[in-house]
């Protein structure tokens, strides 16, 4: 090892100019990207930096509905923290020269362990909608959610995707010929499964859309005429492009909450699960499971999967909190049932927890909304570009080259 040359009275490190021929090389001027999209995507490293993304770019009254929860959102803040709280348990000296990130969700191939959730009024966070979603989804091999609050049509869904693992959640009406209908043209237009949402009997205390006065489709007041100067881009897509148009409703103008109390129906029981499993042959999904013992009278009553869900905590605040109730939901179920867990996912690391706790994959909600608020379609291929990065990252640390090889034994719920 060479010993850098000393000065002579102080016995120091000497000092130099730089010569330029070594300063060169240095100096490295990247050009300008024109692209402002890709600009902006070139950021964010993270899904809190999208998050960060789509706060500056979109209306408050927008972003607050897909980042909000229910009254002091304390469901939310803590399923964020249980997922901050885990602690990994890496085994070494495993060959992870290759990472195999692929699985099996209801019944059929997954090129990662999640896919992407249903979420409602999706073009209301940017014009492309739910078509990009499931466009991504098609390209990198995970099944997409169509909501019944979506904003597009389960056949036009369909034309825009049609490589693409198609499920559709549904909230059953008060109406039940209305329900049947639903079902009838999901299963015309493909998709695979129905995921029966449950936990929605009333609307939640969703304080941040009361406070900002939020609406379906947003209205024209003094507020968002004055938030037009601050996102002309968003007002710009929403004004020339086509009204909403929702999956299973044709209008509807007035808050979320009044529209969950009017076409909702709070007597929803397990007799309509019942019912729901003798018109649908497919794979029947109940989400929004919370409980070990409600998970037990679900499979019971004929549901092939669950999903440990509260609703993003958007529902019941102070609900549990989904990760912690994963193990005895599996220890209850497991065998008979594939099981699925949201509400809290941040990162692809949490993906990666959650399946080692004993989930068969994740649904993502959030995340890709913001993705999809800062970059439209290209900001949710950016999002399964980091996802994937940090799942495969995350196992290759761990010590585990595929997914199927994740146990409980490699991660643990701290105190």
């Amino acid at each position: 090892m060479t010993t850098p040359p000393q000065h002579p009275t102080t016995g120091r490190t000497a000092r130099r100019l730089p010569r330029p021929s070594e300063l060169r090389p240095l100096l490295r001027f990247a050009r300008p990207d024109p692209d402002p999209t890709r600009r902006r995507l070139a950021r964010a490293h993270t899904v809190a930096d999208l998050r960060a993304i789509a706060r500056r770019r979109t209306p408050r009254a927008v972003f607050d509905y897909t980042d909000g929860a229910a009254e002091g959102e304390i469901s939310l803040r803590r399923a964020r923290e249980a997922f901050a709280s885990l602690e990994f348990r890496p085994s070494v000296l495993r060959d992870v020269s290759h990472i195999d990130t692929s699985t099996t969700l209801l019944g059929g191939p997954s090129a990662l362990p999640f896919a992407f959730a249903p979420t409602g009024f999706t073009r209301m966070m940017h014009h492309e909608g739910e078509a990009a979603v499931a466009r991504v989804a098609g390209r990198i091999g995970v099944p997409h959610t169509l909501s019944t609050m979506g904003t597009i049509s389960p056949a036009d869904l369909a034309a825009a995707a049609p490589d693409t693992r198609r499920w559709f959640q549904l909230y059953l009406w008060r109406d039940r010929a209305a329900s049947a209908d639903v079902v009838r043209r999901a299963a015309e237009a493909g998709n695979e499964a129905i995921m029966l949402t449950v936990d929605t009997p009333v609307g939640g205390a969703r304080l941040r859309d009361a406070y900002n006065g939020l609406t379906i489709p947003p209205a024209l007041t003094a507020r968002t005429l004055a938030d037009m100067a601050r996102h002309p881009h968003w007002w710009l897509n929403v004004l020339t492009t086509d009204p909403l148009e929702f999956a299973a409703l044709t209008s509807w103008e007035g808050t979320v909450a009044e529209l969950i109390d009017t076409m909702f129906d709070p007597a929803l029981n397990l007799d309509d699960l019942t019912w729901l499993r003798s018109t649908w042959n497919g794979p029947l999904v109940v989400k929004g499971v919370q409980t070990a013992e409600d998970a037990r009278r679900v499979v019971d009553a004929g549901a092939d999967a669950v999903v440990v869900s509260n609703h993003g905590g958007r529902q019941l605040d102070r609900a549990p909190v989904p990760l912690e109730t994963l193990p005895s939901v599996v220890a209850e179920v497991g065998g008979e049932a594939e099981i699925l867990l949201d509400t809290g996912i941040m990162s692809g690391a949490d993906i990666v927890a959650a399946v080692a706790l004993g989930a068969s994959g994740c649904l993502i909600g959030r995340a890709y909304l913001y993705a999809l608020m800062a970059g439209g379609e290209r900001g949710v291929e950016h999002l399964a570009t980091l996802l994937t990065a940090e799942i495969r990252r995350t196992m290759a640390l761990l010590g585990v080259s595929s997914i199927k090889d994740l146990t409980p034994d490699h991660v643990r719920l701290r105190a």
